[in-house]
């Protein structure tokens, strides 16, 4: 059974800066397609990140549009974790983010996610 354990969430001001870290257990990570969502109050969980598993020409990373540009995922499989760094961070950011293992590769949708971490709360203040 996959376990993810989320941490590094907290408080933030508008344009400041927080690091997600998810470790995984298990001994399939290195080829596990990993990713973050999130979940804001009142709305329904949404993706926000998407990183391939390591290839011979590294990995691949993948966006929602409201997060581009300032935040970025990446992995380290040696220690089994998955980060995401949130730069520029705006009140629109404060939710529950999750880190995600994906069934396949290629997809986004909350279905298409094999097991979820805990959560953990970002809050964005200005």
């Amino acid at each position: 059974q996959v376990q993810l354990v989320e941490s590094g969430g907290g408080l933030a001001q508008v344009g400041g800066s927080l690091r997600l870290s998810c470790v995984a257990s298990g001994r399939t990570f290195s080829t596990s397609v990993m990713g973050w969502f999130r979940q804001a109050p009142g709305k329904e969980r949404e993706f926000a990140a998407r990183i391939s598993s390591s290839g011979s020409s590294g990995t691949i990373t993948y966006y929602a549009d409201s997060v581009k540009g300032r935040f970025t995922i990446s992995r380290d499989n040696a220690i089994n974790t998955v980060y995401l760094q949130m730069n520029s961070l705006k009140p629109e950011d404060t939710a529950v983010y999750y880190c995600a293992r994906f069934r396949y590769s290629g997809f986004v949708s909350v279905a298409s996610v094999a097991h979820w971490g805990q959560g953990t709360q970002v809050t964005v203040s200005s």
